[in-house]
């Protein structure tokens, strides 16, 4: 039998089953799954795997090419309806805010404590140490950062608390955002070095934090200061926290995978830590809109902290409020 007879005869007694099903994706590519019966769903999966068996046998008699091409487009396209999502990219990110994000959050409690934890502890060692002796904030902070804003510069440090320009903390500002998403991306990802280096990171971060307001709390400015970076640091402080308790699930998994294996149990925390970390990329932008605006706008120390409880509390209720299971 010619090659030619031989392909109009597969054609022919399979060809009804690829047009049915080039007809079912036709509909479902245009948006109208609702178009589309109980029993054309059910055909739907059949039909692919019938094709799918079609291109098969196409490709084993050497047919010709033009033939096993379109069975390939249309398994390729049928493929996506099967197996893919079935839900529209909104979708997906109305889930993610909706339920995805605050679960991760949720389920990373334990974490979340230590990570704060290790914030709170070098805050207070680096304030403690600062205050009774300020030659302790240039170990904490290095001289190039620190710029004019030592401990004997009272002036320049009340000066600049306050202006809604370019000011001598400027810099500084913008200094305090960039290490600090450093240090949250950095936490994460070292996280699987056995939890140490995120440790150390978060320490270190509260260590420069501390310096930095036992400076000002020295000069009787301690107030304003703490309205000056929390009207923004909330929101960022938060973010590091989250981003190393994302890096301490990937270390412990790493380290005690319990039941599961360890590739199966490093599985488990990736998913959760990586959809935490989604969301503190967005944090981190949040945080930099109201370092660059909110900050600058904003000179009033009883409103800055009124922002800043403002976002603690949207954050809180966000991440931790009781949800109905769906």
């Amino acid at each position: 039998m010619s090659l030619s007879l031989k392909s109009q005869r597969f054609r022919a007694e399979r060809e009804g089953d690829w047009l049915r099903l080039d007809a079912l994706l036709k509909e479902l590519e245009a948006g109208h799954r609702r178009r589309l019966s109980d029993d054309d769903v059910i055909a739907l999966p059949v039909l692919y795997r019938a094709t799918l068996s079609s291109l098969s046998m196409a490709r084993s008699i050497s047919l010709d090419q033009s033939l096993i091409a379109y069975l390939e487009s249309l398994c390729t396209r049928a493929y996506f309806f099967v197996y893919g999502s079935r839900t529209t990219m909104g979708e997906r990110l109305a889930a993610f805010f909706r339920r995805d994000w605050p679960d991760a959050i949720s389920a990373l409690w334990r974490e979340t404590l230590v990570s704060a934890g290790l914030g709170v502890l070098g805050t207070l060692t680096a304030y403690l140490l600062t205050m009774r002796d300020p030659a302790w904030y240039f170990a904490f902070v290095p001289r190039s950062v620190a710029g004019t804003r030592t401990p004997r510069a009272a002036a320049e440090l009340a000066k600049t608390l306050f202006s809604s320009h370019e000011s001598g903390l400027s810099f500084f500002a913008s200094f305090l955002f960039t290490h600090n998403a450093q240090i949250a991306l950095l936490a994460f990802a070292l996280g699987f070095a056995c939890c140490l280096p995120t440790a150390f990171l978060l320490l270190y971060n509260g260590l420069m934090l501390g310096a930095f307001l036992a400076l000002f709390v020295s000069h009787g400015l301690g107030v304003a200061a703490g309205g000056w970076l929390l009207i923004h640091g909330v929101t960022e402080l938060f973010a590091i926290t989250l981003a190393g308790a994302a890096g301490f699930r990937i270390g412990w998994s790493l380290c005690f995978p319990g039941r599961h294996s360890r590739i199966d149990a490093l599985a488990q925390a990736g998913r959760i830590a990586a959809t935490v970390m989604a969301g503190v990329v967005i944090m981190l932008a949040v945080a930099g809109l109201l370092e660059g605006f909110g900050r600058q706008l904003i000179t009033s120390t009883p409103l800055r902290y009124g922002v800043a409880a403002f976002t603690a509390l949207v954050w809180g209720v966000y991440f931790y409020r009781r949800r109905n299971p769906s």
